[in-house]
């Protein structure tokens, strides 16, 4: 019997690379649903003609242009759904189904929520619905262990894990409160600017903050490793996806990017998770855990000399990292905030609104903004990041230069 996969960002990065590895699988898979935001409609058809799901949703769109083209193509023409809420309501319809959410942002909590309330396995690479709503997360989950990570990161860890006692968190298939585990070591590439000081990025431009020098993957995830906002979330997500406190978890940057990550139990022992930087190998582990299968792609080659080389991140040059830090301790509403500035400082860099250094003057003057919390519920969620959106780009239009 075949896995069906919901593909929730199909024109995305995780999202293309997941039917990669579906192609080399077709007959352990059924695509049931595909969802996009709409600006590639040319691919979302050409996914609809080869894969024939039953239903797609597009957040925004021409409808009538989408049908028309997987007509042109002589395509079974699926149920469309269009709308902010479309991936939302795909994700919620199918219990059965591994639910893949590959969407970039925020805008990824409503689908992560409806389909741990349906009761689906969730593959998350979509790390800010973690950042942004964890507690509502946590609150969704219907079954210990309904959710298993993509990013890289957190795949290995969760790998790694899975030789020890760690029945904490939201991957475990028990939570007793027992670990045996003494801290996480969170890898990182370095990003574009690896060796770059504070001041050499002052003039930093787009193209060279998108030319990533290991990684493929879409524009706002690429300037977030550059300015290593991105290793910022994944530090808060490994927080609240394994229950591991902010103070023991240690970023480390490792240029290679072939150890994905790495525990340390209490007795000292250090299990890494090492593979090529390739997202399709923590994908498709993703869509048939806890069983592997064969992944036709390159591999490490250990006949070959392998430098793997580990050092601190410098904390002086790139801020947002030790702002992150203080942001997961702190809890509550901050990481959503600190999501929100972040997104919208990310789409005025990439419009050269802005410079590049910008980015964390922007974000840290939001979170400084910031009134008293309320309670934790979802509309309020939605409401202080319709305000740290907006802060951010009154900010962004008095001008940050």
């Amino acid at each position: 019997m075949s896995t069906q996969v919901v593909l929730l960002g199909s024109t995305g990065s995780i999202g293309t690379q997941a039917l990669e590895v579906i192609d080399q699988h077709h007959e352990e898979f059924e695509v049931v649903a595909l969802s996009a935001g709409g600006r590639s409609l040319e691919l979302l058809a050409e996914q609809c003609v080869r894969y024939r799901p039953r239903v797609v949703g597009i957040h925004d769109g021409d409808a009538r242009r989408l049908e028309s083209l997987i007509a042109s193509a002589s395509g079974v023409i699926p149920e469309i759904l269009v709308g902010p809420d479309a991936s939302t309501q795909i994700a919620g319809s199918f219990p059965q189904a591994v639910v893949l959410n590959g969407i970039t942002g925020g805008v990824g909590l409503g689908p992560t929520l409806a389909a741990l309330e349906a009761g689906s396995t969730l593959a998350l690479a979509n790390k800010e619905s973690l950042v942004v709503g964890g507690p509502l997360v946590r609150r969704a989950m219907k079954r210990d262990g309904q959710i298993v990570p993509v990013d890289s990161e957190h795949s290995a860890i969760a790998q790694c894990l899975a030789s020890g006692v760690h029945e904490r968190g939201l991957t475990a298939q028990r939570v007793t409160g027992k670990s045996e585990l003494a801290q996480l070591v969170l890898t990182a590439s370095g990003g574009p600017f690896r060796g770059k000081k504070r001041a050499d990025l002052a003039e930093v431009t787009p193209q060279q903050a998108l030319a990533h020098p290991t990684w493929n993957m879409g524009p706002v995830v690429t300037i977030n490793s550059s300015t290593l906002v991105n290793k910022g979330l994944e530090l808060i997500e490994a927080h609240l996806l394994f229950d591991v406190p902010a103070s023991d978890i240690v970023p480390v940057v490792h240029p290679q990017s072939i150890v994905h990550s790495m525990i340390q139990m209490k007795d000292g022992a250090i299990l890494a998770q090492l593979g090529n930087p390739d997202m399709r190998e923590p994908i498709q582990y993703s869509m048939t855990y806890p069983q592997r299968v064969p992944l036709h792609m390159e591999h490490l080659d250990f006949s070959k000399i392998l430098n793997l080389e580990f050092m601190p991140p410098r904390y002086d040059d790139f801020p947002a990292l030790k702002l992150a830090f203080e942001v997961g301790a702190a809890g509550g509403f901050k990481p959503a905030v600190f999501n929100a500035a972040n997104e919208t400082a990310v789409y005025a860099f990439l419009d050269d609104t802005i410079r590049f250094g910008d980015i964390y003057k922007i974000v840290s003057a939001v979170l400084e903004a910031m009134g008293p919390e309320d309670d934790f519920t979802l509309d309020n969620l939605l409401a202080i990041d319709q305000w740290a959106r907006h802060k951010a780009t009154e900010i962004i239009t008095k001008g940050t230069r």
